[in-house]
């Protein structure tokens, strides 16, 4: 992993040990949110679902956010603004998408998150050139997620609401794309932190609010699973992961970010073998291998292009 930032913004040195670290963190919980989603989806309409979850994650975060000296009017606007790209579009349209596919076809659209991103930055971050390399990085590794989740494929049948769903997911893939790369092009100034406090209220607020206008008469039971769903989303899936992330954009490559999509969908496979009994298949090995691989490939690849004077983002 690369720990120059690709902005030139100036950043701290880490420890290549403590960016593994955090960058394990993320996949890891991120693997284990597929199922949890899926279980709160069950007794929560999609909008107050996310909505409580974000509102949650903010809550958490306030104790810990000093927003004193980091939080001018224009870096909230923006800050605002990335949050309903980061968080509430993508994920509203990700919780409603898992109505009506299966939690593995939710992570299988999701792995094309690195070849997103790579088209992305090459777009809005000039310094970050379509290599072979980065391609052989992506394509290894959703060609990995493809035959891991090749059992889960067959016998799915294409009804109207599934391909809605589909689509659903994959817009939600394209818009976190342009978001991760926007937040590592203008905003690796402003702390962890604050970033999570301000993107979690900023687009939990909305979506309640929508939640009151869209799904007033959708049946919303607070169980004690729903409520387990909300707070292990909020606290592990959320709060802790961003930090974890927004750490780690300056210091990681856009290859090495992209490459955790594939990562957390092995973990969540891999964890349906060890907890839930679901078969040891050749697809899991060899699957899992592509997408290993693939990630080892994206975290050796370097940053590309020197260091730039920071840019300040439109206002």
């Amino acid at each position: 992993m690369d720990s120059a930032t690709a902005t030139g913004t100036p950043v701290k040195t880490a420890s290549p040990l403590k960016i593994a670290l955090a960058y394990c963190t993320c996949f890891l919980l991120w693997g284990s949110t597929w199922s949890v989603v899926k279980v709160g989806l069950e007794d929560l309409p999609p909008l107050r679902f996310l909505g409580a979850r974000l509102l949650l994650t903010a809550l958490v975060m306030l104790p810990f956010t000093q927003l004193k000296g980091h939080l001018d009017a224009r870096t909230a606007k923006r800050i605002a603004g990335l949050g309903m790209l980061q968080l509430a579009f993508p994920f509203g349209l990700l919780f409603f998408a898992q109505q009506w596919i299966p939690s593995s076809w939710a992570a299988l659209l999701f792995s094309t998150f690195p070849v997103w991103l790579l088209f992305v930055g090459r777009v809005l971050m000039p310094d970050q050139p379509l290599t072979p390399g980065k391609l052989l990085a992506a394509g290894m590794g959703v060609g990995g997620v493809v035959i891991l989740q090749s059992s889960n494929l067959q016998g799915m049948a294409l009804s109207g609401k599934v391909l809605l769903g589909v689509g659903l997911a994959l817009l939600s893939v394209a818009i976190i794309a342009v978001a991760n790369v926007l937040i590592k092009r203008f905003m690796t100034n402003v702390p962890p932190r604050t970033l999570v406090f301000g993107q979690s209220l900023s687009s939990a607020v909305p979506l309640m609010a929508l939640s009151l206008l869209l799904e007033p008469h959708s049946a919303a039971q607070w169980t004690p699973r729903a409520m387990g769903a909300v707070f292990y989303l909020a606290v592990f899936g959320t709060a802790f992961t961003y930090l974890c992330l927004y750490w780690l954009l300056p210091r990681i490559s856009l290859t090495a970010l992209g490459a955790m999509a594939l990562l957390d969908t092995l973990v969540a496979v891999v964890m349906g073998v060890v907890f839930l009994d679901e078969p040891f298949t050749l697809s899991l090995v060899v699957g899992g291998t592509l997408i290993l691989g693939g990630a080892a490939l994206a975290n050796k690849l370097p940053q590309q292009g020197a260091p730039k004077p920071p840019e300040s983002a439109p206002g």
